[in-house]
């Protein structure tokens, strides 16, 4: 068979798995959409009401059954996902895959210290026509499986390649792998290879890719990782422009903005989580960890900003900036909640003109515009500030205990005081040792000062003529040295540079040993 019949067959298979994986998926999004029609409204209207007893009654089983129906909407919120991937009113624009991907990248910072990520993109900047939040949704899962793949240390390929006709995009891991008895059931509903998998992560990405005209190949070895390939039509011909959202609002009751946004609140909130598809998964985690309720707080930005009250922008900036911090949250995931918060108020607002016609003045519109963007950048330029300080103050004061706990001075008596050092002793840590000692020789009243060196291996000559310069303080401060525990190598460093203690010190050779004499001393003279 020649070459191009043989690629004719290959791709009349791949289009009939496709097919059939297409037939499998609507099969059980008919049925996904009709549980979720008989069961969704109960199950809310059951939460309502458990929300109405934990008011009035002990919370302890109350508690479980809201969570565990939180999770069943949960599952019929997939199942419907999986189902309808076009359910949701987005419109098609032109996206350029290797700038989400840079953006989705950075929501796993916090995973780099443990996750090498190593980005291969090749012909950047190349177009392909889709619902833009769908598709970041569907790679942040792959991206999310990733790095859950990879138990300790590993990682993790992010690359992109374009023809003329296809964008390329592939996440390779070097994780545990998937057996190979189980890569056919891969994208199944509620087949998943992690133990507590839900199993409709891989089914709503095999979903949206079909449904953008794309392919899902996947390969993978057992304890030598996973890659998965998306292949989506290029865009052909100039990049179009991305369309207007059309918003059905209530405007009956809006004398003005601020009481346009209060009125469309649910709506707003439903846009928003919407456009931050990948903010949204982690939105009640945040609320369990730091008591951020990301919702409460875009609308209330939003207020601020529409009203132009700078100082409380700056204000609430800061509270967040702190909180963020103190939570060890990720600038990332806040800017791109930030961005959304920006997006779907432009989108509000160009309704809102739409409809009432209430910002035809070009003046009015351009001064709106910037009041907007300006109290914007601004939020977030004060929330950055307040959380770089808060991180620089805390990194400060790590440094400053991590200070008091190398120089770990313990008082044995009233006048007798201890300073074990362990591991290593460099010029740096020498400073360090010579301010602390000095100064609580001066603030305790200390009288014998037992030096245990047991725990130092090895001293260069310069730390060691630190240490002899700073046993002569000690001794013009009027305390007694008392150095125990020396290790040969430390002594035979010494001797090759012609370094002594003299009279400096008086020398142990173990700690038990100083102690026994000096607490000796000490209860004789008391």
């Amino acid at each position: 068979m020649s070459v191009k019949g043989r690629c004719r067959v290959v791709e009349s298979e791949h289009h009939q798995r496709t097919n059939a994986h297409l037939n499998q998926l609507a099969s059980v999004g008919q049925i996904a959409a009709g549980i979720a029609h008989e069961v969704k409204n109960p199950l809310t209207a059951v939460k309502g009401f458990l929300q109405l007893l934990k008011e009035r009654n002990e919370p302890q089983y109350i508690d479980i059954a809201q969570s565990e129906l939180e999770n069943a909407i949960g599952i019929l919120q997939n199942l419907l996902q999986v189902s309808r991937p076009d359910s949701e009113e987005e419109p098609f624009e032109s996206i350029d895959l290797s700038a989400e991907l840079e953006s989705l990248i950075l929501l796993f910072q916090d995973q780099f210290y443990r996750v090498e990520l190593i980005r291969d993109f090749r012909n950047p900047g190349q177009y392909i026509r889709g619902k833009k939040n769908q598709l970041k949704k569907a790679i942040f899962n792959l991206l999310k499986n990733a790095f859950e793949a990879i138990p300790g240390k590993g990682a993790i390929t992010v690359g992109h390649d374009a023809t003329d006709s296809e964008v390329i995009v592939y996440i390779q891991d070097s994780g545990t792998g998937i057996p190979k008895h189980k890569l056919s059931m891969l994208g199944t509903p509620f087949f998943s290879t992690k133990e507590d998998g839900t199993g409709m992560g891989l089914p709503l990405v095999f979903s949206v890719i079909y449904q953008h005209n794309g392919t899902v190949d996947v390969e993978s070895e057992e304890q030598r990782g996973t890659r998965f390939t998306i292949t989506l039509p290029r865009e052909t011909g100039m990049k179009k422009n991305k369309e207007v959202l059309r918003l059905e609002l209530d405007v009956s009751n809006s004398a003005n903005l601020v009481e346009f946004f209060a009125d469309n609140r649910d709506t707003f909130e439903e846009r928003l989580l919407s456009e931050a598809v990948n903010v949204r998964e982690r939105i009640d985690e945040l609320l369990a960890v730091g008591n951020i309720n990301l919702l409460d707080n875009a609308y209330r930005l939003v207020l601020y900003v529409v009203e132009g009250k700078e100082h409380d922008v700056i204000s609430f900036a800061r509270t967040e900036g702190v909180a963020w911090a103190k939570h060890s949250l990720t600038v990332a995931f806040k800017l791109e909640w930030i961005q959304a918060v920006r997006r779907v108020m432009w989108d509000f607002l160009y309704n809102y003109d739409r409809i009432t016609n209430h910002l035809s003045n070009k003046e009015e519109f351009y001064g709106l515009e910037k009041q907007i963007n300006d109290l914007m950048d601004l939020f977030f330029s004060h929330f950055f500030l307040s959380f770089s300080q808060f991180k620089d103050d805390l990194i400060r004061s790590q440094r400053e205990l991590m200070a008091d706990l190398s120089v770990p001075i313990i008082p044995l008596t009233p006048s007798i005081s201890i300073l074990p050092l362990i591991g290593a002793v460099d010029e740096s840590r020498s400073a360090i040792i010579e301010e602390k000692v000095l100064s609580q020789i001066g603030n305790n009243r200390i009288e014998t000062l037992i030096i245990d060196l047991s725990g130092v291996i090895e001293m260069s000559p310069g730390v060691i003529r630190d240490l002899i310069s700073l046993l002569e303080g000690i001794k013009m401060m009027g305390c007694e040295s008392v150095i125990t525990g020396i290790r040969p190598e430390i002594v035979k460093t010494m001797i090759r540079h012609g370094l002594t203690f003299g009279t400096k010190a008086t020398t142990k050779g173990t700690l038990q040993h100083a102690l026994i004499d000096h607490l000796a001393q000490w209860s004789a003279s008391t």
